[in-house]
């Protein structure tokens, strides 16, 4: 159970694992990249079928189909479902740029910390049919069969980076040595 101390604890060491990849340039970019990146894989997996067709016939079609496909996750959800595509994103480049910083800092070992960033990228997508990258692997149908069409799933998804972000706090600061002096 949660005391008060430790959930204090905790919000900081999720507040520090948030705001490292601004301390300096190179994180900003690198942030900014993976968190446009893997937004557009989330869009673009939003419809595989679609996608895999328009792109198959050039990449002059890839602008259209990420605009088509942000304004379809739009019409369809909302600011919610477009909220949750882009919270997704952002939470996943955080934990990428901070796992790339655990890694160059620590070393292979802290490459479980990245395991925070796979429910995310799994579970979200689309918003109203809950394929994500799952529509990609063929279980688009299972997650359809889920109550409320898979959002549990994704709401999992988000709670796992937060929770996993909130573990690891600053990546060049080891936050378990810290709470094992107490």
């Amino acid at each position: 159970m949660f005391t008060r101390d430790s959930f204090k604890g905790y919000l900081m060491n999720l507040f520090e694992a948030a705001s490292y990849p601004f301390e300096t340039w190179r994180g900003t970019i690198g942030l900014v990249l993976v968190t446009v990146a893997i937004y557009v894989l989330l869009i673009v997996s939003t419809m595989p079928g679609f996608s895999l067709q328009m792109l198959g016939d050039g990449l002059h079609w890839f602008e259209y189909v990420v605009v088509s496909l942000t304004e379809t996750v739009y019409r369809t959800d909302g600011w919610t479902g477009l909220g949750i595509i882009v919270l997704y994103a952002l939470l996943s480049g955080v934990a990428v740029v901070n796992a790339a910083a655990q890694l160059r800092f620590i070393g292979l070992s802290s490459l479980t910390d990245l395991s925070g960033v796979v429910p995310g990228l799994l579970a979200s997508g689309c918003a109203s049919c809950g394929a994500g990258l799952l529509g990609f692997l063929g279980f688009a149908g299972g997650l359809a069969a889920l109550p409320y069409d898979g959002a549990l799933l994704r709401i999992g998804g988000l709670v796992l980076l937060v929770f996993f972000l909130g573990r690891t706090g600053h990546p060049e600061r080891c936050a378990i040595a810290a709470e094992g002096t107490k």
